[in-house]
């Protein structure tokens, strides 16, 4: 909570989307965040594990939770809100990690990422959920892009970077015509990271980085995107998190 604070209080962003909140409904600290000015809040908690939140400064409606696979975990909320009397539909995931080896048949983890993302794309795909205008945010747990990690060739074979894994999310991506508003404002050539492993004695020099945290936007909204941060800083904070804030700004 203090890091939450420490970032709203400074950066103070309309809407902010949490991932791996690990608490039920009734443990989340509402009050504290209202006290913030976060009025509204969307919750899918669990104890000990998963767990998604929205947090907004502007009124949240049409609250929905989809609980993929089958498995009752809180991986997913969606929630809408209105710009300029413009209705926009924000889903917020917590693609599962996948465990360390990749492979579905002995590694019942990676099955299931496997099996998140195939519900995922059906979601994007079959749904045509990016005909309005959505915004889909989260931890994806996977590197799509060759310089989305700090070596291509020495993670082709780690969860997160596998050929299986990255063919599957950009398949979501190009099929369900999002715009990755990270490699907008940043070209694919270009080193993008927004997570670094707590194994590394110093994060910052060695800078093994991966990019598992996601901003996708409907084609709709392109006009109206007009910034990208990655608060690289807070991987430095005391006690940090190993993923680092992602922001996107929009216009309009």
């Amino acid at each position: 909570m203090p890091l939450v604070a420490q970032f709203l209080n400074v950066h103070q962003p309309d809407i902010l989307c949490l991932q791996e909140t690990k608490c039920r409904d009734s443990e989340f600290p509402g009050s504290e965040i209202r006290k913030l000015g976060y009025e509204y809040l969307a919750i899918n908690g669990q104890k000990g594990y998963h767990g998604v939140a929205i947090l907004s400064r502007l009124p949240l409606d049409d609250v929905d939770r989809i609980a993929f696979c089958e498995k009752g975990d809180a991986r997913h909320i969606a929630a809408s809100f209105s710009v300029d009397g413009r209705s926009i539909r924000l889903h917020n995931f917590y693609v599962p990690a996948g465990g360390d080896e990749a492979d579905p048949v002995k590694n019942p983890k990676f099955a299931h990422k496997i099996s998140f993302l195939d519900e995922m794309h059906r979601l994007a795909v079959n749904e045509a959920i990016t005909e309005n205008d959505t915004i889909m945010v989260g931890d994806f747990n996977i590197a799509p892009f060759e310089h989305d990690v700090w070596s291509h060739k020495a993670l082709l074979k780690v969860v997160s970077h596998t050929e299986v894994e990255t063919q599957k999310l950009k398949l979501i991506l190009s099929e369900g015509r999002w715009i990755d508003t990270l490699r907008q404002f940043t070209p694919l050539e270009d080193k993008l990271y927004t997570w670094w492993s707590y194994r590394a004695p110093d994060w910052a020099k060695a800078d093994k980085g991966r990019r598992l945290d996601h901003i996708w936007t409907s084609r709709s909204l392109a006009p109206h995107l007009s910034g990208i941060e990655i608060l690289r800083d807070a991987r430095g904070w005391e006690r940090p998190s190993d993923h680092v804030p992602v922001t996107l700004n929009l216009n309009f």
